[in-house]
């Protein structure tokens, strides 16, 4: 019998029941559709005979040792719901079903106490890094009870990436902690890959070929842009396409999917009144990208002419630099809202040391990120911090310049220039807001606070 099984062999169901038997685990695997559980055996070679394949639920059920633990990994939504409807009378108090894709945090909250309701476990775990990641070594985040991840600890532990031997998976609070933690690294995903394809974009309007685009991008892999997505950005753009022999990006139609993680990082961040403002804007650029009939119109009616924004290779790597340091703040910030918020208690430190290896957004920032945290961040804002404001200082003047540079030449640069506005903002002591107090006191006597005394409610003399 088996300590654990995986139900859903998709791409990444299959990969993360490997992942657990390449550990020296036995698995149990099962799938609605019994020729995706034969298939994945089949082609599974040595691997397979840790691999207990059921075709039906009961049987798969019926296949795991006391206390039971079934990790659930099926399309977001209700096809989870539908499988822990199913799965529950099979089960017996104690018994542990852990939802390992990726749930909306608040769907996870509500399953929570369901399950625990009817005397089981639940476990909500964020698991990034794609297929690779799943089955070589993923990041992963964790939520529920200490008890129950407690029983699945060494499982975990031993499936996830490993930074310098320590795995980068934990516990992370309650309930949806995990969920929501995994949500905010993918919309500080969702903004990283913005601003790097907007600088791809400016590189490639300046005239730049994919040759030597690979190359910039392999020469910032190795310096302070250190990060997986620079890393495959570089080798993207080396690739051609097996049919034409043209750059292979030459062939991709520029519509991005997404599939509602960065949407939701926006709106939580909305919901706490938290600034998320690069994610917004990448979040917003996918969603016009699909516009591609409204954006051609658009182009014959307002033609782009020959305006090529020049920058220096320079002030490019320095301008995404800063972009990213602004972009990683914000997640950070929502963190530690929705921490506040939920009484999850999280620790951001250790939030960044889990994201080193094994996970989409991993990048040579996180270390500080891990160190600036832990000595405490002033007014708790990563931008703050002495090791990023001496950072900011020297790499936001070449930001600026790129902002400028694309928007006079009519360059879309939404994320960049929106990490520039946060920065500018935030950096102001006295801002415009003022009016607006006003003149909301003026159409709706909503009162404000003034700065030559205490309390609030005050009103101007038009309220006479």
């Amino acid at each position: 019998m088996a300590r654990i099984g995986v139900t859903g062999m998709g791409t990444m169901g299959a990969a993360l029941a490997l992942n657990i038997a390449d550990n020296g685990f036995d698995v149990a695997v099962h799938n609605r559709s019994p020729g995706k559980t034969r298939a994945v055996v089949d082609d599974a070679g040595a691997l397979a005979e840790r691999l207990e394949p059921s075709e039906s639920l009961e049987d798969f059920v019926a296949s795991l040792m006391p206390p039971r633990a079934v990790l659930i990994m099926v399309n977001a939504g209700g096809p989870v719901d539908a499988v822990i409807e199913a799965l529950v009378p099979l089960l017996e108090a104690g018994d542990l079903i852990i939802d390992a894709g990726n749930a909306n945090f608040n769907d996870t909250r509500r399953r929570a106490k369901a399950i625990e309701a009817a005397r089981l476990r639940f476990l909500g775990v964020g698991v990034s890094g794609g297929e690779e990641g799943a089955r070589y070594g993923p990041s992963i985040m964790v939520g529920g009870t200490p008890e129950a991840y407690a029983s699945i600890r060494d499982i975990i532990e031993a499936i996830a990436a490993k930074f310098e031997g320590d795995a980068c998976a934990d516990f992370l609070g309650p309930d949806g902690a995990g969920h929501f933690v995994k949500t905010v690294h993918n919309g500080i995903e969702y903004a990283d890959m913005q601003l790097i394809a907007e600088a791809y974009g400016l590189l490639r309007a300046d005239g730049r070929d994919m040759a030597q685009m690979a190359a910039l991008f392999g020469q910032w892999n190795a310096g302070a842009l250190q990060s997986y997505l620079i890393e495959i950005t570089s080798e993207i753009l080396n690739t051609k396409d097996g049919e034409t022999d043209k750059p292979i990006v030459d062939v991709i139609l520029d519509q991005a999917g997404q599939k509602g993680t960065g949407r939701w990082t926006v709106i939580e961040a909305l919901k706490m009144g938290q600034s998320a403002t690069a994610i917004e804007s990448a979040v917003a650029a996918r969603s016009w990208s699909a516009l591609r009939e409204t954006r051609a119109a658009a182009e014959f009616a307002f033609p782009l002419g020959a305006g090529v924004a020049s920058v220096s290779e320079a002030d490019m790597e320095a301008a995404l630099l800063a972009a990213r340091i602004i972009t990683y703040g914000q997640g950070m910030a929502l963190l530690a809202a929705a921490s506040d918020e939920f009484d999850w208690s999280l620790d951001l430190a250790r939030i960044a040391e889990i994201w080193r290896a094994g996970c989409i957004i991993r990048s040579s920032l996180l270390d500080d990120i891990s160190s600036a945290i832990r000595e405490e961040l002033p007014h708790g804002q990563l931008i703050l911090a002495p090791a990023f404001s001496d950072r900011l200082k020297e790499t936001v003047p070449a930001l600026r310049r790129v902002v400028t540079s694309a928007m006079s030449e009519g360059q879309s640069v939404p994320a960049m220039a929106a990490s520039l506005s946060f920065f500018d903002t935030l950096r102001r002591a006295r801002g415009t807001t003022d009016l607006i107090q006003a003149q909301r006191d003026f159409f709706g006597r909503h009162g404000f606070k003034r700065l030559d005394r205490d309390g609030e409610g005050f009103h101007g003399p038009w309220a006479d």
